[in-house]
């Protein structure tokens, strides 16, 4: 019977997003995904308010206002974001049952809302409550939702369209701290974080409302933009024939859990290392401006090599090149545990930069090409769920062996070790069999 109705659904959704060649009528001039490219990229670049790199600019006139110690920050981070990771496999559910346009938008609204919220913190517990709202509606809901708008519209240039999404977001990390550390000194950090609410609900709603479509067929077009000549031929790729897999069958495959632990890996570690960048900088004797001179490194490099990446992706197997980014995570953390020159911090950003490009311009257009479209939200809230939840982890565990042995080093080394075992295992992450019942 659940096979029955999963054809069904398939079907439907078919329906939907491959309309027939009357409907088609004249080849258009634009296909309507190089539209929703860069809505793809202004959302994702929305959600910098709720990003680790976004909050750290507030982190110290925070604290001090609220009079909290550097513990009862971080416990508030990671208390909010670990709650935060429940509810994105619901969000998954949501955005297969009511499309991506309706739920995207709900997001954005809210995701405004507790920006003013945040502006609005009087102490630890409401300080918790925005970190929740914060992390559940940027990082986690909208960019979910904008990491699957573009499964719907591409196919064979799915890894370089999202190539190009992500370097918008490595632009971001360049910009966006600077931009926010002048709106602190200029609004104070309660007015900063008003404004970046407001920014966010004038930016993207208009977006949504007057642009946003959920696939092709809404537009009369089909996936990758395919000409009418051609549709009966490659009907099937605005929903391919398969795979179409369940959030079940999904859970049972190798693949999806190689894939998951090694983007767990990235979200705890980068997390951790970003978060206290600056301690780690000034216990090697550096600056911190120095510290600020290794995320511009990282951007650049992540500029780059997720367009890299992404279309590397288009073009060879995925399991070799996700081993290489997770091999190469672990080269930029042995750079930075032996760091005693600014220029081995540049070159500890660039390398980290390049293995996450490499790994993200990789894994993000494998989960539509390898379990299909009809359940990717919940396939992928899962993804998010326990990603988030291992990114929550990060700035605690470094911030207890800080306090421990009064240096990094003992937490470096390990998270140095932690991706070996995954790189090994990436080799293996082989497309899934799937039985078409």
């Amino acid at each position: 019977m659940e096979s029955v109705i999963e054809t069904a659904e398939a079907a439907e959704v078919a329906r939907k997003c491959a309309p027939t060649m009357a409907a088609i009528g004249p080849p258009r001039r634009l296909f309507y995904g190089w539209v929703m490219l860069p809505i793809a990229m202004a959302g994702l670049v929305a959600t910098s308010p709720g990003q680790t790199f976004g909050v750290s600019v507030f982190n110290e006139p925070l604290r001090a206002a609220l009079g909290l110690t550097h513990t009862q920050l971080a416990a508030a981070y990671m208390v909010g974001t670990l709650l935060a990771a429940i509810p994105i496999i619901y969000v998954g559910s949501l955005m297969d049952r009511f499309g991506l346009r309706a739920a995207m938008t709900v997001a954005v609204v809210l995701f405004g809302g507790a920006c003013l919220l945040m502006s609005q913190v009087g102490g630890w517990t409401t300080l918790l409550l925005a970190f929740f709202a914060l992390r559940l509606l940027g990082p986690g809901a909208l960019a979910f939702m904008c990491g699957n708008t573009l499964s719907f519209w591409f196919h064979r240039r799915l890894g370089t369209v999202e190539g190009i999404r992500h370097v918008g977001m490595a632009g971001a990390m360049a910009v966006i701290p600077a931009l926010n550390l002048w709106l602190v000194q200029e609004l104070g950090w309660r007015g900063a974080y008003a404004a970046l609410g407001v920014a966010v609900w004038v930016v993207m709603l208009p977006l949504m409302i007057f642009f946003f479509r959920n696939h092709p067929g809404e537009v009369s077009q089909t996936l990758d933009g395919l000409p009418p000549d051609e549709l009966e031929e490659h009907s099937s790729r605005s929903v391919p024939a398969g795979p179409n897999f369940t959030l079940h069958a999904a859970l049972r495959t190798r693949a999806f859990w190689v894939v998951v632990g090694g983007t767990s890996a990235f979200g705890l570690i980068q997390t951790a290392v970003f978060f206290s960048l600056v301690p780690i900088f000034l216990d090697r004797g550096l600056r911190d401006a120095d510290a600020v001179g290794m995320l511009s490194s990282f951007a650049a490099s992540l500029a780059v090599m997720h367009l890299v990446g992404g279309m590397l992706a288009d073009r060879y197997r995925a399991p070799l090149m996700l081993a290489a980014a997770i091999g190469l995570l672990t080269a930029s953390l042995v750079i930075l545990r032996i760091m005693s020159a600014s220029w081995q911090g540049h070159l500890s950003g660039v390398v980290m930069g390049v293995a996450q490009g490499l790994y993200f311009g990789t894994s993000n257009p494998l989960w539509a090409r390898y379990f299909g479209r009809l359940h990717l939200g919940k396939i992928r809230g899962v993804l998010m769920t326990v990603t988030v939840a291992a990114s929550s982890l990060g700035p605690l565990l470094i911030g207890v062996a800080r306090d421990a042995f009064g240096n990094h080093e003992l937490v470096l080394i390990l998270f140095a070790l932690l991706p070996v075992p995954l790189m090994l295992l990436a080799c293996g992450a082989t497309p899934p069999e799937w039985v078409d019942t």
